[in-house]
């Protein structure tokens, strides 16, 4: 893809409700997609399957003499894609695997750091760590074996070896899915084209030679492997399709700004300004509606009618969250048209204290889906997105630069502020910031952004986004 463009999703709408007889074929396609996914994920999402997951085709073979294909009828345009795509998920999952793994390493005080360095780099190259969860002899070549034989004399390679296999089978777990919620589709599977007076989609089905047509929303045709998902109780359908789109420029765009994220207000700027301030409450209602979900369920486990309305409910709740972060993401840039955003590098989620209720609160927040969304939308517009390092960020003073520690009854006016000390220098209870040293006084989250600013134009960042 070329640096002047950026991987969008576009999503198309069928138009008019779908019949029962064609939404029944596509739900058929569907349930054969989510089987051909468990099957691969059952079979190769293992350690065994290690040694078959790059660059895939062995896996495409073995699944072609399965007869997995002939026994469901399905087209060879959806078999295969589903295979792919089973694939690229237990890929991911074992990123997932060997990053928890990676905490566990640096959490682990009893390792030297010459221990801690060799299981990295088991980690980090797959033929060892495939060698090494298989119990097989590591065979690596050129300066990467000279690099091994130099790490593995300062440590007890045996010892370390048990304990990352004991890691894998404690933190890995194989994929399966229970929902058959849409399916890939290759360039064969499908055409656009006119039925009569409307404009939409020919799908492939499991009949040879039979195509439904499905009327959607808009007249625009693409060429390229794209995603249906199925909505049967709404009996409609909604298609992804990847699209690599000119990078824009804005003249206009010529700012620079540092922002604070929080958990209630999404976005709050050097200049006070808020966006997302509805996020809060979006995020304690769906907080509060799982933890009445959890109570329920752990006291009718027996007896409980099943998942799929829990589920459904769920979706919804993510869907509005999702529409209103992205409704106040492009109000954001907007109003501020940034040249560059400076924010914090965010930290990995902690577990949680005492308190169930800001538990569930955090579990729901959605700063990886903001971030996310905020990387996108920054490339789409040529902007600049810069983390900053963010140690005492909350703590030290926009005006002055001082991290102070003072006590609340140094002075009348910091009593009436109801100051923190067990926050230290800088926070109050009441959301303001109060500076020991010069007296300055701003609401907390605009006086963090006020440094993230800074910081990034000290130079003081973490990397380039």
């Amino acid at each position: 893809m070329s640096k002047n463009t950026v991987c969008k999703i576009i999503r198309q709408y069928s138009k008019e409700p779908i019949s029962r007889e064609d939404m029944g074929k596509l739900l058929e396609i569907g349930e054969d997609y989510r089987k051909i996914k468990n099957y691969v994920y059952e079979r190769f999402g293992g350690i065994a399957g290690l040694s078959k997951l790059y660059p895939g085709y062995t896996i495409q073979n073995e699944m072609t003499k399965s007869g997995l294909r002939r026994d469901l009828g399905i087209p060879s345009v959806y078999f295969y894609l589903a295979v792919f795509d089973a694939i690229g998920d237990i890929k991911s999952q074992w990123t997932r695997t060997k990053s928890k793994i990676l905490e566990r390493i640096g959490r682990n005080d009893g390792f030297s750091q010459e221990e801690k360095h060799y299981l990295r780099f088991l980690l980090k190259v797959s033929n060892a760590f495939e060698a090494v969860v298989n119990q097989n002899p590591i065979k690596l070549s050129g300066d990467i074996w000279e690099k091994y034989e130099k790490l593995a004399a300062l440590v007890n390679p045996e010892k370390l070896h048990r304990y990352l296999c004991r890691q894998v089978r404690k933190v890995h777990v194989k994929l399966h899915t229970d929902v058959a919620e849409g399916f890939s589709l290759g360039e064969r599977a499908y055409r656009y084209g006119e039925n009569g007076a409307d404009v939409g989609i020919y799908v492939s089905t499991k009949e040879k030679r039979k195509r439904i047509f499905v009327s959607l929303t808009d007249q625009n045709q693409y060429k390229c492997q794209i995603y249906m998902k199925l909505y049967p109780k709404e009996a409609r359908v909604e298609i992804h399709v990847p699209v690599n789109v000119a990078v824009k420029n804005y003249e206009d765009y010529g700012n620079d700004v540092g922002i604070a994220m929080g958990m209630y207000t999404m976005l709050t700027t050097d200049l006070g300004h808020c966006y997302g301030e509805e996020l809060g409450k979006y995020q304690m209602e769906y907080a509060k509606w799982l933890q009445e979900q959890a109570k329920s369920y752990s006291c009718n486990k027996e007896d409980n009618p099943g998942r799929k309305k829990y589920q459904e409910k769920k979706r919804r709740y993510t869907e509005q969250l999702h529409g209103y972060i992205n409704q106040e993401l492009n109000r954001f840039l907007r109003i501020e048209k940034p040249r560059e955003i400076y924010m914090v590098k965010l930290p990995k989620p902690q577990s949680g204290g005492i308190n169930r209720k800001i538990n569930y609160s955090v579990t729901v927040w959605q700063r990886g889906y903001i971030r996310k969304r905020l990387e996108q939308k920054c490339r789409e517009r040529s902007v600049r997105l810069v983390e900053v390092l963010g140690k005492d960020i909350s703590r030290e003073c926009s005006k002055c630069g001082e991290i102070g520690s003072g006590k609340a009854g140094d002075c009348e006016e910091r009593k009436n502020l109801k100051w923190d000390d067990n926050k230290g220098s800088g926070k109050q209870k009441d959301g303001m910031f109060y500076c020991v040293n010069c007296g300055y006084e701003a609401e907390e989250k605009t006086n963090t952004a006020r440094n993230v600013l800074r910081r990034g134009k000290e130079g003081r960042i973490v990397n380039k986004g």
